[in-house]
């Protein structure tokens, strides 16, 4: 059965501030699969942003493994600062653990992915001040408020009105 929805996330004005604010982002539940959401939201943060990008996997971490040539931590306590985001790609059962485990880090936002809602985790993360997002994308949302998205979710370069031809 899905979870009644009675959450009111940040509007798009407030979305934008958390953004413009955030400098520091983690990624928990980062996956060395290019095709998973977290690889490829990881990949555009790295090119096309100016945050700092953590990865945060405790089964990559204890292989020793790194993702798109940055090391992977085995959980967001092992960060070598205090992410001023969370981001999270994990079963929303799990969601209300890592929100606590944020909270008690100090982070100022948790973000969860399309897709991802619990509301007692909100309910952690506002009860602590946090700011909260549920089911939006980071990479979505900043792409969107920064002028890059595409249809494809790639920022082309150009601006046009015309439909793009393609050889």
């Amino acid at each position: 059965m899905t979870e009644k929805r009675t959450w009111v996330g940040p509007n798009a004005p407030e979305r934008l501030n958390i953004l413009r604010n955030t400098r520091t982002i983690a990624i928990v539940g980062m996956s060395d699969k290019i095709s998973r959401a977290s690889n490829f939201v990881a990949t555009y943060l790295l090119s096309s942003s100016p945050y700092t990008v953590y990865f945060v996997n405790p089964i990559l971490a204890a292989k020793g493994k790194t993702v798109l040539g940055q090391p992977v931590y085995a959980s967001l306590q092992d960060l070598p600062e205090v992410p001023d985001l969370v981001e999270i790609f994990r079963r929303n059962e799990d969601l209300p653990g890592v929100v606590q485990e944020a909270v008690d880090l100090g982070a100022k936002t948790v973000w969860m992915q399309l897709g991802s809602w619990n509301e007692e985790a909100a309910a952690i993360g506002e009860a602590a001040g946090l700011n909260v997002v549920m089911d939006r994308c980071v990479k979505i949302e900043h792409a969107r408020f920064h002028g890059g998205l595409h249809l494809a979710g790639f920022n082309t370069g150009v601006i046009s009105s015309k439909r793009q031809v393609t050889a």
